[in-house]
């Protein structure tokens, strides 16, 4: 019988509330911001782990983002070590933060879907109101015979 769940998924599952947690707690960077930890990818063997976040705060601009990912990456160790404390694991995996481009391109593609919505609705409606004002050109050319 299969397992239901790998545990690598659980393992970064774990990751992903305890990271979050060390980092809202313990770390005490204003620059920062608000940081949101979206998903965990691990290796197979339990080793590395690529940590996703994004920024609440800070501008969404490339420079500010590699600057907010490069604090977090120096205080890898930092929040490796309170893993440590804080899961009961053999190794603890090394740490890697990466910043989470898919939560921005969901709101671009939205925007985009959103933007081709209203075109469509606005061709609609004047396609609408050409054929009835040609509807009602056809109903006074008929009453005139």
């Amino acid at each position: 019988m299969a397992r239901e769940f790998k545990r690598t998924d659980r393992v970064s599952e774990q990751l992903q509330r305890e990271v979050a947690q060390v980092i809202q707690l313990e770390l005490k960077d204003p620059r920062l911001g608000m940081v949101t930890v979206s998903s965990v990818d691990i290796s197979r063997d339990l080793y590395y782990a690529t940590v996703f976040v994004t920024f609440l705060g800070i501008d969404e601009d490339k420079k500010s983002i590699q600057q907010a990912i490069e604090i977090l990456n120096q205080a890898a160790g930092f929040v490796r070590s309170q893993l440590g404390k804080r899961m009961k694991m053999r190794i603890v995996p090394q740490i890697k933060f990466d910043f989470d481009y898919s939560i921005a391109r969901g709101s671009e593609l939205s925007a985009l879907i959103k933007q081709a919505r209203d075109k469509d609705i606005s061709e609609e409606m004047e396609a609408n109101s050409d054929k009835s004002a040609s509807n009602t050109g056809d109903n006074t050319d008929k009453s005139d015979e």
